[in-house]
C-alpha cells in the first residue's frame, strides 16, 4: 500500500450497524447486531484481511453496534489479539467503545471533529479551524474526514497555515490505553 510505504498509519474503516439500519446501510462487510458471534468474528477477520498493513481500526457508522457491549467485547478481543488500536468515530453518545477499550487495554482515542460531515468548502474550513482550536486547548485533537475531492482540495489549501499552528501526527501517536 502506498500509505504504508510512505510511513502512514493504515486503518480499517470498519462498517458497523447504525441505529437507522436497514434504512441507512453501512455497506458491504458491515458488522450487524443480528449476527451470531461466529458470523461477526468471521466478517471482522475477513475485513481485516482485505486491508494490508492495518495498525488500527475505526468505525464507519455504528451507532447501534457500538452501544452493544457483548458484540464490542467480541470485536475488541480480536483487536487485542492482533495488537491493533481503535479510534471511536463517536457516531452515538451511547458508544461503549471507551469502556470496552479500557477493559481490553487497547490503545484508544476518539474523534473530536468530523471535518466534512457537510462536504462544502466553507464548512470544511470552519471544521479545520475548530480542530486546531481543540488541539491548542487540549494539547491534541482527532479529526476524521473522507477522501472527498473538496475535502482534499481544502486540506491542501489550508495545510501550510495548519502546520504553522499545530503539529500533525499519525493516529498511532495519539492513541493511549484508557486509564
Amino acid at each position: 500500500s502506498s500509505a504504508h510505504e510512505r510511513g502512514r498509519d493504515v486503518l480499517l474503516h470498519l462498517p458497523m450497524e447504525p441505529s437507522e439500519y436497514p434504512e441507512i446501510d453501512p455497506g458491504e462487510g458491515a458488522l450487524l447486531s443480528s449476527m451470531t458471534p461466529d458470523e461477526l468474528l468471521g466478517q471482522l477477520k475477513t475485513n481485516l484481511s482485505v486491508v494490508p498493513f492495518v495498525v488500527g481500526v475505526n468505525n464507519h457508522m455504528g451507532s447501534r453496534l457500538t452501544a452493544e457491549s457483548t458484540q464490542l467485547y467480541q470485536i475488541f478481543s480480536v483487536l487485542k489479539q492482533r495488537g491493533l488500536y481503535f479510534i471511536d468515530s463517536r457516531t452515538s453518545a451511547d458508544s461503549l467503545c471507551e469502556p470496552s477499550a479500557r477493559l481490553f487495554q487497547i490503545p484508544f482515542a476518539q474523534r473530536d471533529v468530523f471535518l466534512d460531515h457537510y462536504p462544502t468548502p466553507d464548512f470544511i474550513r470552519k471544521q479545520i479551524k475548530e480542530l486546531i482550536r481543540i488541539a491548542k486547548y487540549n494539547g491534541q485533537a482527532v479529526g476524521i474526514l473522507h477522501p472527498h475531492v473538496t475535502t482534499l482540495k481544502i486540506l491542501q489549501e489550508m495545510l501550510p497555515d495548519v502546520q504553522k499552528q499545530v503539529h500533525l501526527v499519525p493516529a498511532s501517536k495519539i492513541v493511549r490505553p484508557v486509564g
